[in-house]
């Protein structure tokens, strides 16, 4: 397991390095002169020229790559602007500030809003998919099979435009959503996401109910399913222990790339709810051409997707002994 964890986490910092060099080299692609871009737009040209030297825009591409790259991990000095400690992503061409201070005021949004999502829908997800395999081919198991395709048709955009204008403008049920800090005010933390998490557990539930399903009704057809009931082991023993176990492998694999996708593409959730995370952080980053906002964003997007795979893959040979990593 240790050399597993070690070589996948090798191979993580590498792709996180690619992804950081192809962000990077991006930041030049882009139209227009960053030095103006921070400037302003009337800039004369001494001015232009001292805020290119302070953001070290006047060096080589590689020698800012390096820089930018050690700054992440020991912070750098910015002539003009102060020292900026690690983790540095770089000073913000909007508001002058380190790029890492408004991503830790903004993270907190969004993984509220992840995680507490993917709790609703796992919860009922899982079992819903249980109650279904347990009763296949009852009114039941029919049910939850079409609301599964229903919920599998939508969209966030449109349920969640939908949930907005009823229950929140029109009929009034309940409150806009908004974050509130969940140190401050545990109930209206929740409260204010409550909307948000109940629209990503209509589309992601009907998922899980699928996935659970299927595997479900497999599992109980297996031989070590079919022992422990001759063995006499009550119904919940042999569903719990033995069935669902093996259900879960699956489970997890999904589970991963859709915390990982909440999580590094909030930008359609973040925007239909009004909620000030990472993803319409990198929206206002693109519409105010803020550069190194929006590589600060790209990149932590990409460590959430590349450590979240990491995980699921150590998490296989728990939940599953069969399962041997090598």
């Amino acid at each position: 397991m240790l050399r597993f964890l070690t070589r996948r986490s090798l191979g993580a910092a590498f792709i996180l390095l690619i992804v950081a060099a192809v962000t990077f080299f991006l930041f030049f692609a882009v139209p227009g002169d960053p030095a103006r871009l921070a400037c302003g737009r009337v800039c004369p040209p001494e001015t232009l020229a001292q805020a290119r030297h302070n953001l070290g825009l006047d060096q080589p591409i590689f020698v800012q790559f390096v820089e930018w790259v050690f700054g992440i991990f020991a912070g750098r000095d910015y002539e003009g602007l102060g020292h900026c400690p690690a983790p540095c992503l770089g000073y913000s061409f909007v508001n002058r500030e380190p790029v890492f201070n408004t991503i830790v005021d903004r993270l907190p949004v969004t993984l509220s809003l992840t995680i507490g999502s993917a709790i609703v829908f796992l919860i009922f997800g899982i079992g819903t998919g249980i109650i279904a395999a347990l009763k296949q081919g009852k009114p039941l198991d029919k049910i939850a099979s079409v609301s599964s395709l229903i919920g599998a048709s939508v969209q966030i955009y449109f349920v969640g435009t939908l949930a907005m204008y009823f229950l929140v403008f029109q009929w009034q049920v309940i409150e806009r959503p908004r974050y509130v800090p969940i140190t401050e005010d545990p109930i209206g933390w929740a409260y204010g996401l409550m909307l948000p998490w109940v629209v990503l557990a209509i589309i992601f539930t009907a998922n899980y109910t699928r996935m659970t399903r299927s595997t479900m009704v497999e599992q109980l057809g297996e031989d070590y399913v079919r022992t422990a009931r001759a063995k006499g082991l009550s119904a919940r023993t042999v569903v719990m222990r033995f069935a669902l176990r093996g259900t879960l492998t699956p489970i997890v694999t999904i589970f991963g790339i859709d915390l990982a996708g909440l999580i590094g593409g909030a930008i359609i959730t973040e925007t239909t709810f009004s909620l000030q995370g990472i993803g319409r952080l990198s929206i206002q980053s693109v519409l105010n051409s803020d550069l190194p906002m929006l590589m600060a964003t790209v990149l932590l997007a990409a460590t959430a997707i590349v450590v979240l795979n990491v995980i699921v893959d150590a998490l296989y040979a728990v939940i599953d002994p069969r399962v041997r990593l090598s």
